[in-house]
Parts: structure tokens; C-alpha cells; sequence
């Protein structure tokens, strides 16, 4: 029987009301005895990390639980993790950096309602986690949720309140979780050996483009970070409306003073590519401004930040921003 180390941080699956709203509460071993089945998969050890609301994740905890999946490791057969729902898919795309080559599977999942009610999905979630990390196959770090198994670079919650609160973005769901078993449409597998990293650069931004925004914003924020992303309308680009919001004239400056650029979408699906417009090819030519193409928002700010916790050189960013980790770009 395999051997799984659940590693718990809070979120709703374990929280409890209280005068001023729910609060994670519920420990690692409370929420195992609200699953008694699970045993008859797997044996099971339990640690409470953290007991925190998503909203209060960071980048010093997501190296937390690298570190703590680092050090059991050799001992388990794999790993499940309980967490909020609301930074679910940026700390999949954090933990996807941070754990990579992963022969084991590192496996993510909460719920929309907390473990102790009649009507939640959180036991539910939690079964097919651990049925998935149980799995021969599993490997990697994926989210499990509402019976989906997904990349962790490529998930993004969309949905607040529904059970299906998880989408995969521009890749296909890795397999179903479906009366006890797993049904894979995509086999997975690791050769190389698995690598840790403990760092991240917490000097990665983002700013969201709205019509008529002026540069003094734009510049701000670029000027408080290492790297900036743009989140920008359609396929992306930069708009020029008159000479006192001439945004490229900020992101010159900025460039100047070694910003590093990264164009993104605010539409949820298909990506970016900015060299369809006047505006976006403008941008691309004059400027060294890279792109998401198909990443989601939440791997590019995961991807930056481990990228430039290692360097500062633009074209060794570039190089290491494009080559695929984890299924989180397909060029």
C-alpha cells in the first residue's frame, strides 16, 4: 500500500464560521477523519503547514511547502495538498517552478465549502485526490478538482461559488477521477531526475490595461519592479491615444533602467499574439517586450519570478521564459 503525506495550509475545505466569517480552523487530522476511506487506498500521515486563507498565500509560503514536499520526499510515495481555492492555480503554477521532474505526483485541491458541512464537495475532492496520487501513473504537480485532473501551469479558477470551479486553459485535462478510478486522456512522464529550487524574485507585477489609462500609473508600478506584465485587451497591445498617455514612451523609459516586458491578455482563452495589430506590432518591433502566446497570467508571474530569482539577463530571461516547463506553453 502506497505511501501519502497530506500536507495541509487552510483554505475553505478546512475553515469554520465566526463572527467575522469563515476561518481555517479544521486541522490536517480533523480532515482526515471527515474521509475515513481514503485508508483503504493508502497509509496516510498528516501536517498542518499552515492553517491560512488563501488570499494570505505568497511566495515565501509557496518555497514553504516546496520545501516540505523537498523533505519528504524519499519517504512517500506522493503528496497531497490542501489549500484555498481562491490562489489554488497560482500556487499549482508556483509549486510546478519549484518541484520540477517530479516522478511523484504533487497533487492540489480545496473546495468551495468547508469539510464539515453536509452538502460540500470537499470529501469528495479529497477522495479523488488521494485515488490520484495512489495512481501508477500520476506524476507532477497537478490540481485535482470537481473529478478533473489538471496541469498545474495550466489551471485558473473560474467560477466563484459552482463545485466545477476550475478550468483548464488552453490544454486538455490530463484524466477524470470516475468511480474510484483514474481515466487519463493524456499519459505523463518524467525521466530526469526530480529538482527543487528555493527562490523567487516577489519584484513581479502585473497591470491591468483599461481604455484611457495615463503612463504616470503605468510608470509607478514598472518602477517598483523587476519584471512588469501587461495584462492588455484582445491579442494584446500597447495603445498610443495622444502624446501626454504615450504608454511606450514609459515602457522605453523603463527599459532603459532593465524592466523586463511581458505583454499578456485579459481574455481567458486562446492566447495572445501581438503582432496582429498596429499596435501590438509596434510594440514587438521597437521594444523587447516578450509575450505569453497560450501561458496563463498566473504561470507567467510564477514562471518570472523563479526565472529572475536566477538572472537578469534579458536574452537568458527570454530563452528560459519560452522553453516549456511543465506543459505551461505550447509554441
Amino acid at each position: 500500500m502506497k505511501k501519502i503525506l497530506l500536507i495541509a495550509t487552510g483554505g475553505t475545505i478546512a475553515s469554520k464560521p465566526t463572527k467575522v466569517g469563515l476561518v481555517p480552523s479544521i486541522t490536517s487530522q480533523e480532515i482526515l477523519e471527515f474521509v475515513p476511506s481514503i485508508s483503504d487506498y493508502c497509509c496516510v500521515d498528516a501536517v498542518q503547514l499552515m492553517n491560512i486563507d488563501s488570499s494570505n498565500m505568497s511566495p515565501e509560503k509557496w518555497i514553504m511547502i516546496a520545501n516540505c514536499v523537498k523533505e519528504n520526499y524519499d519517504k512517500y510515495d506522493g503528496f497531497v495538498i490542501t489549500h484555498g481555492t481562491d490562489t489554488l492555480a497560482y500556487s499549482a503554477a508556483a509549486l510546478s517552478y519549484l518541484i520540477q521532474n517530479s516522478s511523484k505526483p504533487v497533487v492540489m485541491t480545496g473546495s468551495q465549502k468547508s469539510i464539515y458541512l453536509q452538502d460540500t464537495d470537499a470529501r469528495k475532492n479529497l477522495k479523488d485526490s488521494f485515488i490520484y496520487a495512489c495512481d501508477d501513473k500520476a506524476c507532477g504537480v497537478h490540481i485535482v478538482f470537481d473529478s478533473k485532473v489538471i496541469v498545474g501551469t495550466r489551471a485558473r479558477k473560474t467560477r466563484t461559488h459552482s463545485y466545477n470551479a476550475f478550468d483548464s486553459v488552453d490544454y486538455p485535462i490530463v484524466a477524470v477521477v470516475f468511480n474510484d478510478r483514474v481515466v487519463y486522456y493524456i499519459e505523463e512522464s518524467y525521466e530526469d531526475e526530480v529538482v527543487f529550487y528555493d527562490r523567487l524574485n516577489t519584484n513581479v507585477n502585473v497591470v491591468k490595461l483599461i481604455p484611457g489609462m495615463r503612463p504616470e500609473i503605468f510608470e509607478f508600478i514598472g518602477s517598483i519592479s523587476d519584471v512588469l506584465i501587461i495584462e492588455g485587451f484582445g491579442v494584446g497591445g500597447l495603445p498610443s491615444y495622444d502624446e501626454e498617455r504615450a504608454l511606450l514612451e514609459t515602457v522605453k523609459k523603463l527599459e532603459s533602467e532593465g524592466k523586463i516586458f511581458v505583454m499578456s491578455t485579459s481574455v481567458p482563452h486562446e492566447g495572445s499574439n501581438i503582432e496582429v495589430y498596429q499596435v501590438g506590432n509596434e510594440a514587438k518591433s521597437n521594444h523587447n517586450i516578450l509575450e505569453t502566446y497560450n501561458m496563463t497570467l498566473e504561470s507567467t508571474v510564477c514562471k518570472m519570478m523563479w526565472i529572475t530569482s536566477q538572472t537578469s539577463d534579458i536574452d537568458e530571461v527570454e530563452r528560459m521564459y519560452y522553453s516549456p516547463i511543465a506543459n505551461d506553453i505550447v509554441l
